[in-house]
């Protein structure tokens, strides 16, 4: 008989198994640890399962609970989410009491509403889900491979100069050289064993992100909004976690362009409105001035054209092609922005070719960055070009 260790991972804890097996199965194993693959401890309880569901349900309703309900409980008819032990009633009661949504009672009907604690888990789930995409995409990673003083370790390991901070040693190598330069019976570590992990330079960063809420966003039968709100969520939520210093500003434009705040992202929705492009840039430019982050940067969401411009307090509006009058407002504010350092972004979630010339000037104008990209991919792009402007090489 031979034994072989097989740590199983469950749910709650990691715990060794003897697993005896017979040599007469003619498989020999030497003695060591094998890794299976994750093993529930329990089968997943049907309020987690509905939960997943009931929030992406959520952000596709721009927040409307009661509409989510009807959503979830015509999935049940027809999908049979519950069971005989656990309904939709059942859920409901839970969310209420974990305190994902609150009972407004009007004249005895409950009316419900998401919670702080709800939007927070909406945020989650996007950032969790675009960072899926990224794990398996081809990609991979886009930083700049630029080794310097900074605050996130690289691979690569050297020798300690004067002036290296002392946060950065890498203690093991380092002890690894004292005990083979001067042996292991008395301890000596000297200057010259000390190793240094290389590490990269991460910018602060100020970013606007501007989405379009144009009616062209839901025309179609496509919609479009939904993934440009799930970005948003990400994009919110990975900053906040991860980059505390950065800041993070949304704006909305269609036919005005206006601010709104992290918590109000899941209720956005689309207006029978014009793209004022112009407003969201004027916008944009007024918050960042504000901004002490040496480093910032506009992204924009978009799937049309710019259609409209104000002009005192009338609205100069052309839906039916590229206007002049427009598109140099447009490519004007392009320039102004990059005048003063600012460079945008465009994600143009469209395909139409005078579109794509337009797009190309509008770059041009600034010598930022455009993007075509599906509705599936927006995450992908917008995370990745993130990523790889925070990326700075410390001069």
């Amino acid at each position: 008989m031979l034994v072989c260790y097989v740590l199983r991972i469950t749910s709650t804890t990691i715990f060794p198994i003897l697993l005896f097996i017979n040599i007469t199965n003619h498989r020999l194993f030497m003695k060591g640890w094998l890794f299976n693959g994750y093993i529930s401890k329990h089968p997943e309880h049907p309020f987690d399962e509905l939960l997943s569901l009931f929030k992406e349900i959520l952000i596709h309703t721009s927040n409307d609970v009661a509409e989510a309900f009807v959503w979830l409980t015509e999935l049940d008819k027809e999908y049979k989410l519950t069971n005989k032990n656990y309904g939709i009633a059942d859920f409901i009661k839970d969310l209420e009491e974990k305190g994902y949504i609150k009972n407004s009672k009007l004249h005895s009907n409950p009316t419900y509403k998401s919670t702080a604690k709800m939007d927070a888990a909406l945020r989650r789930q996007a950032l969790d889900e675009i960072f899926d995409q990224l794990k398996k995409s081809k990609y991979g990673q886009h930083n700049t491979i630029v080794p310097g003083q900074g605050d996130e370790f690289t691979d690569s390991i050297r020798p300690f100069e004067f002036g290296d901070r002392y946060d950065n040693i890498a203690v093991s190598e380092s002890l690894k050289n004292a005990q083979i330069n001067h042996g292991i019976e008395q301890f000596n570590l000297m200057e010259q064993d000390l190793r240094i992990h290389e590490t990269f330079y991460k910018t602060q960063t100020s970013t606007v992100l501007m989405i379009d809420i144009s009616h062209s966003m839901i025309l179609y039968g496509e919609d479009r909004i939904t993934p440009a709100k799930k970005v948003a969520m990400a994009l919110a939520e990975l900053i906040t976690q991860y980059y505390p210093k950065d800041t993070l500003d949304i704006i909305v434009f269609g036919d005005d362009a206006w601010q709104i705040e992290i918590k109000d992202i899941p209720y956005l929705q689309v207006g029978p409105y014009h793209t004022n492009t112009v407003a969201g840039l004027e916008l944009a430019m007024e918050i960042l001035r504000k901004r002490r982050n040496p480093n910032k940067q506009i992204m924009m969401i978009t799937d049309g054209k710019p259609t409209c411009i104000k002009k005192g307090k009338n609205y100069y509006k052309n839906p039916y092609g590229l206007d002049r009058k427009i598109i140099g407002r447009t490519l004007g504010l392009a320039a102004n922005c990059r005048k003063s350092g600012i460079p945008i972004t465009t994600f143009m979630i469209a395909q139409d070719p005078y579109l794509i010339h337009f797009v190309d000037q509008f770059t041009k104008a600034n010598n930022g960055k455009a993007f075509y990209s599906s509705l599936d991919g927006l995450g992908e792009f917008i995370f990745m070009d993130y990523a790889r402007n925070k990326s700075r090489k410390r001069n």
